[in-house]
C-alpha cells in the first residue's frame, strides 16, 4: 500500500494561535505546529521572543498531503487571512516577531511565494505595499506545549473570542470548500 506523500510549509501571520487556528482547519493538512523561525539564538522562549530583540517571528509549521491541498492553495490561505501591508504588525500585535513572512523550504516554494506576492502587487489588492518577507528556513523551534491547540484548549479566552473568533469566521465562509 502507497503511502501519502506529505510536504511542510512555514508561515507567519503574525500571531501563531491564529494561524494554528486557521490552517489546522484545511482539509489535506495533517498538522499544524506553532513555533519561532528566522532568528539566530539556539531554543528561543516566548518571553525572548516577545522582547522584540531576537528576529524570530511567530510561525506555524505546516505539515501537509500535497496530493489533497497543494502549496498555492496554503499561499491563497496565508495571503487572505492576514494585512501583508502591515510592518511588524498585526492587528494590536506589534513587534518584529508578528511580522508577515514566507520561510520557504526549497526553490519551488520560494519560486511560487514570490510569484503570488508579485502577482498580488500588480493586481492592487491593497492601497499600500505588500512588506511580506520571504526567506529561506534555516531553523525552527516548537513552541512551548501551552501554546499548542491554543485556540482550541482556551475558548473562554478574551483575546480568541474578539481575535481569532472573527477571523475564523471569516475564513471558513470564504474557503469553505476547503474544510475539513
Amino acid at each position: 500500500m502507497a503511502q501519502n506523500k506529505q510536504d511542510t510549509a512555514t508561515f507567519g501571520t503574525g500571531c501563531f494561535w491564529c494561524s494554528e487556528a486557521i490552517f489546522s482547519r484545511l482539509n489535506g493538512v495533517d498538522e499544524v505546529l506553532p513555533g519561532y523561525a528566522g532568528g539566530k539564538e539556539p531554543n528561543p522562549t516566548y518571553e525572548l521572543v516577545c522582547s522584540g530583540t531576537t528576529n524570530y517571528a511567530e510561525v506555524v509549521r505546516i505539515v501537509y498531503n500535497p496530493q489533497i491541498i497543494s502549496y498555492r492553495e496554503l499561499l491563497e490561505v496565508f495571503w487572505k487571512t492576514h494585512d501583508p501591508t502591515t510592518l511588524n504588525r498585526q492587528g494590536a500585535d506589534t513587534g518584529t516577531q508578528y511580522r508577515s513572512v514566507i520561510f520557504y523550504h526549497n526553490p519551488m516554494q520560494k519560486a511560487e511565494a514570490e510569484h503570488y506576492k508579485e502577482e498580488l502587487t500588480r493586481a492592487r489588492i491593497w492601497d499600500k505595499p505588500i512588506v511580506t518577507e520571504i526567506s529561506p528556513l534555516t531553523n525552527f523551534y516548537p513552541a512551548e506545549t501551552y501554546h499548542r491547540d491554543y485556540y482550541k484548549n482556551n475558548p473562554g479566552n478574551g483575546y480568541c473570542n474578539f481575535v481569532i473568533t472573527p477571523k475564523i469566521e471569516k475564513f471558513e465562509k470564504i474557503f469553505k470548500t476547503k474544510l475539513k
